[in-house]
């Protein structure tokens, strides 16, 4: 795929320029989300930690900083016909929710698996859903026949330099609120979150650590890392909805010369975490949101050469929208 949004030459898809770009152009719609800590979580990892609350997000996750960053990013002309992307759940409601404040149409290509609670959000801020088989040649190919129908424009939910640049906007506010952060985890799925945030931190901070966490059921940024090269993985297995995608094609080049390494957990440590988050952040934290914590606490950051050198870690609490059915809970419907 060609660069989505790059507007000035660049090896990368985005850069420190175009992220406080995207800050100006989101600041009237974004929250700024708090900072929160644990002394019991500090003690728990041996580290200071310093959790980057995304799930406080207009939307209920870091999606919308990049999908707004997108949306207002199009002038009248490529706008009026309304954006169209495909996902499992957050960015879908995060470009809706940009598309509502925008003015302009909404089509949303959803798995028909994706969670409740997450279609139910894209219908609250007005997108139009189709749904499609859950693997990806049928979201693409669901979404091409869209595009053709509609002239809607792609905001893909990583691979476009316009998202990448909103994503960044976190470590904008992050390395403001706390300074001393000397090491950052986020999830890594297709790496739009990630390059942004790597993309923005190694240019204001050039020693700063970056670690990815991945789902082990999802590890294909771990073992892209560790060959050098794209694996594609032929099954994908985890209770992180929102960790399922693939590396891109600008997403990779990112991961694979910034990112300082890829640390994977089970799906138990991430149940874990959430635990965690609820009973000492009291957040209602979803999977994809809490492995940073589960990398953090695992031994396989323990046994990390990263791990002597990291004291104060910025961990990216990427979205909080649960799916409390999954879990039995079923709460009573507005009358």
């Amino acid at each position: 795929m060609e660069a989505e949004g790059q507007t000035r030459e660049q090896k990368y898809a985005a850069d420190l320029t175009s992220i406080k770009e995207a800050e100006a152009r989101i600041r009237p719609f974004i929250n700024k989300t708090p900072i929160l800590s644990s002394d019991a979580l500090d003690a728990l990892s041996g580290k200071r930690l310093f959790f980057k609350s995304e799930l406080f997000q207009r939307g209920g996750a870091y999606k919308f900083r990049g999908a707004c960053n997108a949306v207002f990013s199009l002038d009248d002309d490529q706008a009026y016909k309304g954006v169209l992307t495909h996902s499992s759940g957050n960015h879908a409601a995060a470009v809706a929710l940009a598309a509502k404040l925008r003015g302009v149409p909404s089509y949303i290509v959803m798995p028909k698996n994706a969670p409740q609670r997450k279609v139910e959000n894209v219908k609250q801020y007005g997108g139009q859903i189709m749904f499609c088989e859950p693997n990806m040649p049928s979201r693409e190919s669901t979404a091409a026949k869209v595009m053709q129908e509609t002239g809607a424009v792609l905001v893909h939910p990583f691979n476009d330099g316009r998202v990448i640049s909103g994503q960044g906007t976190i470590t904008l506010e992050l390395l403001e609120q706390a300074p001393d952060i000397d090491t950052i985890i986020a999830p890594i799925s297709g790496g739009g979150l990630i390059s942004g945030v790597t993309l923005a931190a190694k240019a204001i901070k050039p020693a700063i650590r970056i670690l990815a966490a991945e789902p082990i059921g999802a590890n294909d940024a771990a073992l892209s890392k560790a060959a050098g090269k794209l694996i594609a993985l032929q099954e994908i297995n985890t209770v992180a909805d929102g960790l399922r995608g693939m590396l891109g094609s600008l997403t990779w080049p990112v991961v694979r010369d910034f990112v300082d390494d890829v640390i994977t957990v089970e799906d138990s440590e991430i149940i874990e975490a959430m635990k965690l988050c609820y009973e000492n952040l009291k957040v209602a934290v979803e999977p994809s949101g809490a492995i940073g914590l589960a990398v953090a606490l695992s031994n396989g950051f323990k046994n990390h050469p990263a791990w002597k050198d990291s004291t104060n870690i910025g961990i990216v609490l990427s979205g909080g929208n649960v799916d409390l059915s999954v879990y039995g809970i079923h709460p009573k419907d507005d009358e």
